[in-house]
């Protein structure tokens, strides 16, 4: 079952102000309008797991961008808005424990969201494809994209691609051991 992080880092490895704004993703110049791949990229995706503060990120888009089940893994949240009852679950436990609840629903190859969850999920070891692209700004300080790991873990460089002139995605692929 492999997991996939897809996201979007400052160069100096940021994915959100220290106060959770991304409004700087706001002013990459977009001049075809698409979305740099990521509705191809959901097309491999059986369900999203985000943390909590993702969700909430999500719900100020002022609308729902996704297709595909969502699990916001929190220990607080209890409650989802009513429009968002048959589109979002709310679940609790570990990476270990989640991927074996939606596995046991058959949904295995799943897209790992926001920098907590993200970074719980490797350090379990449990990513298995990382897909970054590198946004030309120094936001100099924020959320990091990754954190403190228990042990190394190794990637293979996949490809990389330069998207309107400025933005550079890349994709890793984890290396078993």
């Amino acid at each position: 079952m492999p997991n996939f992080v897809y996201i979007a880092a400052s160069l100096d490895g940021y994915i959100a102000r220290k106060d959770g704004d991304i409004s700087w993703l706001n002013e990459i110049p977009n001049p075809e309008g698409g979305d740099f791949g990521f509705g191809e990229f959901l097309k491999k995706i059986d369900a999203i797991v985000m943390g909590r503060n993702t969700f909430e990120k999500v719900l100020e888009f002022g609308f729902w961008p996704y297709d595909l089940p969502v699990f916001v893994l929190s220990h607080t949240l209890k409650n989802l808005p009513e429009e968002f009852t048959h589109k979002v679950e709310i679940v609790e436990g570990g990476p270990a424990a989640v991927i074996e609840l939606l596995g046991s629903r058959n949904l295995h190859n799943l897209y790992i969201d926001g920098g907590k969850t993200i970074q719980s999920f490797l350090e379990e070891g449990l990513i298995d494809d990382l897909i970054i692209t590198k946004i030309p700004i120094l936001l100099g300080d924020g959320i990091p994209l990754f954190g403190i790991l228990p042990k190394e873990q190794k990637f293979t460089h996949i490809s990389t691609e330069i998207l309107i002139s400025s933005l550079v995605r890349s994709w890793y692929k984890k290396i078993s051991v």
